[in-house]
């Protein structure tokens, strides 16, 4: 039989995640690769989740999502960043934000349409924009000179616009280079939006996790993108959850009618139990969400200090579980060669940040590391790359 996979698909295989957690496991590494926490979230989120089990929430919620969940979604966005949302048509529930984001891109992206992207790009996007046979505009974030940190060139958005641009993905917090986009940088983006008749679909899972004070601002808040402006979020990085995968689409009713449209016949529906659960959460615990966020900024301070003294260069991060790291120092220049030697040499794991590119050489130099894990983790792992480091000396 002939490669039974459809053409568009046959450069996606296994993803980088899975095959550096499978190295990390082969060698009993310390896993700095895959984002995901090693602790729980809140107890009486775990708690309610198995209590709504044993009372018998097991069956299909509603297609939707439970009306609590959608009414504590639309509270808690107008609560932290003032947008009023009708929960019952303008809050949809998704299988975490993939799921979300998959159902946008099928529903919005006609065949040939053209989806702009900031690259570094969280994989899924490039993926999904395959499936719904679009075409990738890749818009390079690079590090800003003066500040350290990562951003764009407005005359490089504008000119990846043509006339079959249909959308633009905004991921900020951004996934995986920390940054977070202020105003100005989202002013730029909307312009490019109303002038040229776009729609934005934003990837903010990291919405609760900035540091220094660095505020989170939805695109949708800006003026006249909320007509045009299909949000996304979930509980996975909010609670600390990630394996609970259930997220909320957020917006205009024809945007997030489309994506209901779609995930209908995609997944249906997320876990009934689990809504219930997030949905008490929401109301009882945003003290526990402040407190994983000031955690998470001194794991941010404890690991980027860890590997400057190993001989890294590392980047401003503002938010996310992420810190990206130059690796010229070290005298490499390709950050997927050094990836496959780290777990066998030192002992740990790391993400090569070009698979994050379709112009990887604009990544080849940097390695991605998670920092979302106990500080007894993050300690081991850095002795294990600056006894490592001490060897190449």
């Amino acid at each position: 039989m002939d490669e039974p996979l459809i053409e568009r698909m046959r450069s996606y295989g296994e993803t980088i995640f899975a095959e550096m957690t499978r190295l990390a496991t082969e060698t009993k590494s310390v896993n700095l690769g895959q984002g995901f926490p090693d602790t729980d979230g809140p107890r009486s989120l775990l708690e309610g989740a198995n209590r709504y089990v044993l009372e018998g929430v097991n069956q299909y919620p509603p297609g939707p999502g439970r009306p609590e969940l959608r009414e504590a979604v639309a509270r808690y966005r107008s609560r932290h960043h003032g947008i009023e949302l009708d929960p019952e048509t303008q809050v949809y529930i998704t299988v975490g934000a993939t799921g979300g984001i998959a159902a946008s891109l099928l529903s919005l992206v006609e065949p040939g349409d053209e989806v702009l992207v900031f690259e570094p790009m969280y994989d899924s996007y490039a993926a999904v924009i395959s499936l719904a046979g679009g075409v990738r505009k890749p818009v390079p974030l690079r590090r800003d000179d003066t500040t350290g940190r990562f951003t764009f060139d407005p005359a490089e958005l504008n000119a990846a616009v043509g006339p079959r641009t249909r959308v633009v993905i905004v991921n900020t917090p951004h996934n995986p280079t920390g940054a977070v986009f202020d105003t100005s940088e989202l002013e730029e983006i909307a312009k490019v939006c109303r002038e040229h008749d776009l729609i934005a679909v934003t990837d903010e899972v990291y919405e609760f996790l900035t540091f220094d004070g660095a505020p989170h601002v939805p695109l949708a808040t800006l003026p006249d993108m909320a007509e045009r402006t299909l949000s996304i979020s979930s509980v996975g990085k909010t609670f600390a959850v990630t394996g609970w995968k259930t997220g909320w689409v957020m917006g205009p009713e024809p945007l997030v009618r489309a994506a209901r449209t779609v995930n209908q016949f995609l997944t249906f529906s997320a876990n009934g139990a689990l809504q219930l659960a997030i949905a008490d959460a929401f109301e009882d615990e945003e003290k526990w969400v402040e407190q994983q966020r000031d955690a998470l900024q001194r794991k941010r301070d404890r690991l980027a200090e860890g590997l400057v003294e190993t001989g890294f260069d590392v980047r401003p991060c503002e938010g996310t579980y992420f810190l990206m790291a130059d690796i010229r120092p070290l005298g490499y220049s390709d950050c997927e060669d050094l990836a496959r030697a780290l777990p066998s040499e030192a002992g740990v794991a790391a993400v090569p940040a070009k698979v994050f590119y379709d112009h990887e050489e604009e990544g080849a130099h940097l390695l991605r590391f998670a920092f979302c894990k106990q500080d007894e983790v993050l300690d081991e792992a850095m002795a294990r790359l600056r006894r490592w480091h001490s060897d190449r000396a």
